[in-house]
């Protein structure tokens, strides 16, 4: 099966590990992998800004390169969800455009999704010593359902132990440019967060959406706690050797 990865500007720009963990756990499932060179930003930020204009040049440009592809994977609920809900929605007063968005978001998944859903994959084997807090980011859960998908393929991972969150379906306060635009509730939002983290024991966090986990390990680095914060794909690709946590602080536990 022939996979098209869109890596998203995160993980490009800041965190190129969880994109190579990607391709790892994809190949290692039986998929051949390319990244379209002519991919650019999913608008994320276009379309929380109500910048409709560009919003839509930037998802006409990102049709036109996954047109070829029957599968479309992201490692980025976020961006996977502005690609399957708002994609469709930029484009409901031009009916050409309108069925390409449609069709492009049939068929593109987040990550774990692809892998547990559509590939049938099961736990995976690897080891990551820790007990892990889980957050789910708002994006991923409301808007694609995605939850018990990466608990699922974390089942496998040897030394792991999951602490599933007081507030766990709480907003981390990120929300993309939220984070800029109301910094003051954004604060008191991962302060809330990180209150949960740290009163469930957990000596690492983990989640599956890359501007969460920055969010979060942003906080606990000015709060002065150290944490091992980590995608979920480079936990499962066993990449946590290799690679230090996002922030780059060092772990109270060991990987």
């Amino acid at each position: 099966m022939k996979v098209a990865l869109f890596v998203t500007c995160l993980v490009d720009l800041i965190r190129p590990s969880v994109g190579m963990a990607a391709v790892k756990l994809l190949r290692d499932a039986g998929c051949e992998v390319v990244v379209p060179a002519a991919q650019t930003c999913c608008g994320q930020p276009a379309v929380n800004s109500g910048d409709r204009a560009d919003a839509v040049a930037i998802a006409k440009r990102v049709i036109d390169a996954f047109s070829s592809f029957s599968h479309v994977v992201v490692p980025s609920g976020s961006c996977a969800g502005t690609i399957k809900v708002h994609y469709p929605e930029l484009f409901q007063d031009d009916p050409v455009m309108a069925r390409r968005a449609r069709d492009l978001a049939d068929r593109t998944f987040e990550l774990t999704t692809f892998l547990a859903d559509v590939l049938k994959v099961g736990a995976i084997a690897g080891r990551f010593d820790a007990e892990a807090a889980y957050h789910d980011s708002c994006s991923g859960l409301r808007e694609l359902g995605i939850r018990e998908q990466p608990r699922a393929l974390l089942a496998g991972i040897a030394g792991l132990e999951l602490q599933e969150l007081k507030g766990a379906a709480t907003c981390c306060g990120f929300g993309g440019l939220f984070c800029v635009k109301y910094p003051d509730i954004s604060e008191k939002m991962v302060d809330a967060k990180v209150d949960d983290i740290l009163a469930s024991g957990a000596d690492a966090v983990l989640g599956g959406d890359l501007g969460c986990l920055m969010n979060i390990a942003g906080r606990l680095s000015r709060r002065g706690v150290p944490m091992n914060v980590r995608h979920v794909a480079e936990v499962l690709a066993d990449m946590t050797a290799d690679v230090p946590p996002v922030g780059g602080r060092e772990a109270r536990g060991s990987a």
